[in-house]
């Protein structure tokens, strides 16, 4: 299986970690990892701040870099989403608009091998105890893209009760959104906020040390508010806490 890590745009800029978790993680399962340079933005800050065309192009490329891999995986639940869900609607869209099926049959080879982390572990590599050592008391944040968009359902959480030395706490209002959304936490700061503050409440009054998702720009949020508010809990991302071990354990 020739494999390709999509890293995105957030991961790549601010949290590389993220990505060197991954690698890591696959590569203890036995898969070999490709780390295409060529791969940029997916379109979807474009396309959900309504400039669909300009997406497009960065979908068409992201097809051209990818499509030649077996399985496309990312540690990205929304972005994720973008590729599934959302890449069929610009084909869709592009054949309404009398523009042909040129733009679908460029899109649709890679939409059903790409798969957010936790997806290609427990579908894919059918696996849930991944080797994992994290001796620390962790919450779980379904985020909305990985939740509601890609149905990750319990598999985020059946990787994480398997890991060794682990305590998972159940998260009071899991399913609510944590207020990010993009350029919504711009366009709505003060509601963002406010949401943003529930959620770190919630996450509080689990006595947990880390707060774990699957997407690293929903943790940057929380992370965000966490460190205002001062709680002296960590946002940590879900392969973070898959590729530690107790002979290489993360901090």
């Amino acid at each position: 299986m020739r494999v390709a890590l999509f890293l995105t745009c957030v991961n790549d800029t601010l949290y590389p970690d993220t990505g060197r978790a991954v690698v890591k993680l696959l590569t203890r399962l036995g898969v070999e990892v490709d780390f295409p340079m060529a791969q940029t933005c997916c379109g979807q800050a474009h396309y959900n701040t309504g400039y669909r065309h300009e997406a497009e192009p960065l979908a068409r490329h992201f097809s051209d870099v990818f499509g030649e891999y077996d399985a496309i995986v990312t540690p990205s639940g929304s972005c994720g989403a973008m590729v599934r869900e959302l890449y069929p609607r610009m084909g869709e869209r592009a054949r309404a608009e009398g523009r042909g099926d040129t733009l679908a049959a460029t899109l649709a080879p890679v939409v059903p091998k790409t798969y957010e982390l936790t997806e290609f572990l427990v579908d894919v590599l059918e696996v849930t105890d991944v080797g994992a050592y994290y001796p620390h008391r962790v919450t779980y944040h379904p985020t909305c893209h990985g939740l509601r968009g890609l149905g990750l359902g319990d598999r985020p959480r059946r990787l994480l009760q398997a890991v060794k030395g682990l305590e998972l706490a159940e998260l009071p209002g899991a399913e609510e959104c944590c207020g990010f959304g993009g350029t919504f936490a711009l366009k709505n700061s003060d509601v963002s906020a406010a949401m943003g503050a529930d959620k770190v409440r919630n996450a509080e009054s689990t006595g947990a040390e880390v707060l774990c998702a699957a997407d690293n720009s929903c943790l940057m949020h929380i992370g965000g508010t966490m460190s205002r508010l001062r709680t002296g809990m960590r946002p940590v991302h879900i392969a973070e806490i898959l590729a530690s071990t107790e002979e290489e354990p993360a901090v």
